[in-house]
């Protein structure tokens, strides 16, 4: 397995109120060191794929970011689907979670948790 860290800059971005939401997280949950970030697409959702975003281990294939200090990890065939994205948290009265602003996408469901390219 690859332990190659990859310095260059990431393909998507995180806002500040992700970074805050997302290191709230880390710590509230007591996640290891060895654990970062994995943002991914899967098949499925309402308009066909998904996306992943949760803590997890690095994988053979993964492109490895930083961003503000969060490790990222990201497989290389996703980087197509997910450049450009930004990733957000909001909690407001309308909504509450992490969204996705994906240029990429050629159209997204209503809940905005899946896409199509």
């Amino acid at each position: 397995m690859s332990t190659e860290t990859i310095t260059e800059k990431a393909p998507l971005t995180l806002t500040e109120g992700a970074i805050k939401e997302l290191k709230k997280l880390k710590d509230q949950q007591e996640i290891s060191d060895d654990f970062g970030l994995r943002i991914g697409v899967e098949g499925g959702g309402c308009s066909g794929m998904s996306y992943i975003l949760g803590f997890d281990q690095k994988k053979e294939g993964d492109s490895e970011y930083s961003i503000a200090g969060i490790r990222v990890f990201m497989n290389k065939a996703h980087g197509l689907y997910l450049a450009g994205m930004e990733v957000d948290f909001r909690n407001g009265l309308d909504a509450r979670g992490f969204t996705f602003n994906n240029p990429n996408a050629s159209s997204t469901c209503g809940c905005g948790s899946s896409f199509s390219a």
